[in-house]
């Protein structure tokens, strides 16, 4: 395995990956939560093969295997099905809650007073043509169908004029409200990423997601680059439709289990036309603006 970058940022990128609890790839899982079912239009992005495999029938893209190969041998982010570790635990996939099992998007529980907070794209969960998109659930460490810390629906939305006004890709964000359960906020029982703003654009980073066509996360740890001044870029294979809003975590703490999250899959082409190159909207002044208004 290659990476970028030597030095502090590779050892960064060593922490992260060992962090990840890495195996190797696995296929799509059986079964799903009874809150599923992704909208008959989800806003996500483009999903051009099946996660988790090198394209056995050939790949998206008309590519023949050897091309795929070849392309991502370029890639140094490696992606592997993701372990249920702790820092994994924090992230989830996002349902409609009265549909029939597929999920469409992935959010992250991220630090907050109220303890209740997670963060995604905005594209998945605000339509600008129709508002919020409602019925929506939260649910962390899905995996093969079980909810092994609950379900959580989402209670109230917040995302950027610049989002709401004409999909503005530079503020493809939302942090959300989810309500307790038992007695408790999602962060009591979870714990949380902390938020990073103004951290720079060449950053060791880990993406966990979840594929809509698959029951099980994915992981990659890779270096970020600047696409734009308000974008970042990643190098991950097999990101496709369901992985808007993963979260993009560096400076994993041991002590902890947590990180800090950085970006989510979003932003330039809503995340991205190719399955193996994503984008974050980059998280300055205006994310923080954002989580100031989700919190206050």
């Amino acid at each position: 395995m290659t990476t970028r970058g030597t030095g502090a940022a590779a050892g960064a990128l060593a922490v992260l990956l060992a962090a990840a609890g890495c195996t190797t790839s696995a296929g799509p899982g059986g079964g799903a939560p009874t809150v599923s079912s992704a909208p008959a239009t989800p806003s996500t992005r483009p999903s051009t093969r099946p996660s988790g495999s090198a394209s056995a029938s050939g790949g998206g893209h008309g590519w023949s295997r050897q091309r795929l190969r070849g392309a991502v041998a370029r890639h140094t982010g490696v992606t592997r099905t993701a372990r249920p570790t702790v820092l994994n635990g924090l992230v989830g996939a996002v349902f409609t809650r009265n549909a029939d099992g597929d999920h469409f998007c992935t959010a992250s529980v991220v630090d907050s007073a109220g303890l209740n907070l997670i963060v995604t794209a905005a594209h998945c969960v605000w339509d600008p043509q129709l508002g919020q998109r409602s019925d929506l659930v939260f649910v962390p460490g899905y995996r093969n169908g079980d909810t092994p810390s609950g379900v959580w629906p989402l209670i109230a939305v917040t995302v950027d004029d610049g989002w709401k006004d004409h999909a503005d890709p530079d503020v493809d964000v939302a942090f959300a409200v989810v309500q307790a359960q038992n007695g408790q906020q999602v962060q009591q029982v979870l714990g949380a990423n902390k938020l990073g703003v103004g951290l720079g654009y060449q950053l060791p980073v880990r993406i966990t997601g979840y594929p809509g066509t698959s029951d099980v996360p994915i992981t990659c740890a890779n270096n970020t680059t600047e696409q734009s001044s308000t974008q970042l870029r990643i190098d991950c294979p097999d990101y496709t439709g369901g992985t808007s809003g993963s979260p993009w975590v560096t400076d994993f703490d041991p002590s902890t289990r947590t990180g800090t999250v950085v970006g989510v899959i979003g932003g330039y082409q809503q995340g991205g036309d190719s399955p193996d190159t994503s984008y974050s909207s980059y998280f300055g002044d205006r994310v923080q603006a954002l989580y100031d208004r989700a919190t206050g």
